[in-house]
């Protein structure tokens, strides 16, 4: 389980730069986030194509097509939720509520739909990240603002899109080749967010994009959920979501060293603490082999 853990971890840590990507390319040019989602999804999608072709095919001409659109439906879902999300709750506050309330649904969703265990271990983890993300949401540089609660609301539905994408991706992967899974659900998420396209301001805007556009997608999604689909293999989802809370952990500290973002004491004691619950399931060798 630790090399599947590690991979998912090496993703979690690339989607870990995509707000700060977000952040440096609103500088160059402003683009409308709807559109940097889309072009997020359409930029991975050709990636992903091109390297589950060349996986062996397994019984994908036997996968019914409408389980990968409602794949793509979850992911779009998720860019939706979460972009809507950042003027009114802010993009760290959006980040850390998304990802780190994604374990909890994704525990039930897995229990219920796949019929994974809920053992002491991974309530344990639970406990670990959740608190640990709420205390780095209590930190000095988080201000409630009066929609502040529509915004976490978002997260909070876009936290449970990502849970149901993982959870029919994990039931995919059991039967079909991963990056061919992870191929079709971002081509139809790109799909899904076509009509977004409309909200371009200009070709010239998306040339001064590009560069940055180019690494959201290749990099920070397509080659990153690669490596996260080979990782769940073999490892369940729930221990897989817990270990994609890298994600928020990476942003907070590439906001606390290179954007001087203050953490406070309590965000410190959060960081740890997500630490811990990622060391504590990767600490169990052999339970899910």
């Amino acid at each position: 389980m630790r090399i599947g853990l590690l991979l998912i971890g090496l993703a979690a840590i690339s989607w870990g730069t995509t707000g700060t990507t977000l952040v440096l390319l609103q500088r160059v040019v402003v683009m409308n986030p709807l559109v940097v989602g889309f072009w997020r999804m359409a930029l991975a999608a050709p990636l992903l194509l091109f390297l589950s072709s060349r996986q062996p095919r397994r019984q994908l001409a036997q996968v019914n097509g409408l389980t990968y659109l409602g794949m793509g439906a979850c992911i779009a879902t998720y860019q939706v939720c979460y972009f809507a999300a950042v003027p009114l709750a802010g993009v760290a506050v959006t980040a850390l509520v998304a990802i780190c309330s994604a374990p909890l649904f994704v525990a039930l969703l897995a229990a219920w739909q796949l019929g994974e265990r809920l053992t002491a271990r991974l309530y344990t983890a639970l406990a670990l990240g959740l608190t640990g993300t709420t205390l780095l949401i209590s930190g000095p540089q988080f201000a409630i603002a009066p929609r502040f609660p529509i915004g976490v609301a978002l997260a909070l539905g876009s936290g449970l899109s990502y849970a149901a994408y993982a959870v029919i991706a994990k039931a995919q992967v059991a039967k079909t080749a991963p990056l061919q899974v992870a191929a079709l659900g971002f081509s139809a998420a790109a799909l899904w967010l076509l009509p977004a396209i409309a909200l371009q301001s200009s070709w010239a805007d998306w040339w001064l994009a590009l560069p940055y556009l180019l690494y959201l997608g290749v990099i920070a999604t397509g080659i990153a959920y690669a490596i996260y689909m080979v990782g769940l293999l073999s490892v369940p989802v729930t221990v897989a979501s817990i270990a994609t809370l890298l994600e928020p952990l990476t942003a907070a500290l590439i906001g606390v060293w290179f954007f001087r973002e203050p953490l406070g004491s309590l965000g410190m004691v959060g960081a740890g603490l997500l630490v811990s619950a990622i060391a504590f399931v990767g600490a169990t060798p052999g339970q899910y082999q």
